[in-house]
């Protein structure tokens, strides 16, 4: 793969360094990663450079009584050496989803010789071994796992720590195609591999994002959803550095990866939040803005990269009220946080009462009073008891 690099702008708050987006020039660049081509503002990675990322990449999965030929399609485009985590919501009666999931993945191994995990988010068993290592964030209150995609994700990030992976990555299972979703696993390796600090987040964005309208395909660069969320976190960065600034593209972009070293150090916040909040969590730990407790990331600093991708985002359509949903929990992920400055938190409310008038069906609670779950780090974890625990008695946990 080839890219720009080094990244043409950066923007520098307390020890994060943000880099603007990166255009992609070449999706299989061959072996030559000394090319410059006269100047050096490009960076090209090889198969062998890629291959060696990818034996220390997790992919996670997060489903929810997808279609299983859809399922199929996003794992086919998953390189063989990366280790595939598929952590499943789906519905367990009155038809068994998820040992439906189980089954194809089984079958779907048989040919393609992958490394794949498969655990069920419910299992009252996983839980209980939440509440044995002192993790109770992610649980609500009769003392099960919440219903949520962060939990999913948070479950996804402690099964690659337990195979001591060294960066996790997350794609979304209502992906149409694979070939994109080769693109996306190849990006998180060329983020990875531009790094200088253990403390690396990998974000993609989409060039265009293909949709249907009145018979025909238009190619729209924003969702609706991204647009509003990029604004508003590129206005929160605008104030805190007096300049304005449009660098941030990525806000809403479930398409992501961590290394596992800044994975264990974030909270996480509960729902569909989760992804602007990373962001969030970032500025208010390390931006400068209030008292650290992570010393060691501050010392080595943290990157945040943007890639652009060649490949259309085109997926499942799920509504305007999963929408609303998602645009919700992003703006209230921003308006809450103690970096939010008060004009912009109530530019966000009125925003959110214009929502609750345009979409809300249920008009007896306001999205501005909505509250989110924080979870803890997982680092708190002890990842070695962790791991004996779900092997022994997670019985949803298939390592295939």
């Amino acid at each position: 793969m080839k890219l720009d690099f080094p990244p043409r702008f950066s923007e520098r708050i307390g020890a994060i360094t943000l880099h603007a987006v990166q255009k992609i020039y070449e999706l299989d660049s061959g072996k030559s990663p000394e090319f410059h081509g006269g100047h050096r503002t490009i960076r090209a990675f090889d198969h062998d450079e890629l291959s060696s990322i990818f034996r220390d990449l997790a992919i996670v999965i997060p489903i929810k009584n997808e279609r299983l030929r859809l399922i199929e399609g996003v794992l086919s485009g998953i390189p063989n050496e990366c280790m595939v985590v598929i952590v499943s919501n789906s519905q367990i009666t009155p038809v068994n989803r998820f040992s439906m999931e189980v089954e194809m993945i089984k079958q779907y191994s048989q040919f393609a010789d992958k490394k794949i995990i498969i655990i069920h988010q419910g299992d009252p068993d996983l839980a209980k071994i939440f509440e044995e290592v002192n993790y109770s964030s992610i649980l609500d209150s009769k003392k099960q796992i919440r219903d949520g995609k962060a939990e999913g994700m948070i479950i996804g990030i402690l099964m690659a720590k337990m195979h001591n992976k060294k960066y996790v990555g997350f794609i979304d299972s209502d992906n149409y195609f694979p070939g994109a979703v080769n693109e996306y696993c190849k990006i998180y390796a060329v983020g990875f591999g531009m790094a200088s600090t253990p403390y690396s987040n990998i974000r993609i964005s989409w060039l265009y994002k293909p949709k249907i309208r009145n018979n025909i395909l238009k190619f729209p660069k924003w969702g609706r959803t991204s647009e509003v969320t990029n604004k508003y976190l590129n206005a929160l960065l605008s104030y805190i550095t007096g300049f304005e600034t449009d660098i941030i593209k990525t806000g809403n972009s479930g398409e992501h990866a961590l290394s596992m070293s800044l994975a264990e150090n974030l909270n996480y916040s509960s729902g569909y939040s989760i992804e602007p909040y990373e962001f969030i969590n970032i500025l208010e730990k390390i931006g400068g803005l209030l008292p650290t407790d992570s010393p060691d990331i501050v010392e080595k600093g943290l990157e945040i990269f943007q890639i652009e991708t060649r490949n259309p985002h085109f997926h499942e359509e799920k509504g305007k009220d999963h929408l609303t949903e998602m645009l919700q929990a992003s703006l209230l992920a921003i308006s809450n946080s103690k970096v939010c400055n008060l004009e912009l938190a109530k530019e966000i409310k009125e925003h959110l009462l214009r929502l609750d008038a345009l979409y809300k069906k249920d008009k007896s609670t306001k999205m501005e009073s909505k509250k989110y779950f924080i979870m803890d780090p997982i680092k708190t974890i002890p990842i070695d008891k962790f791991g004996e625990l779900v092997k022994k008695n997670v019985k949803t946990f298939h390592k295939i």
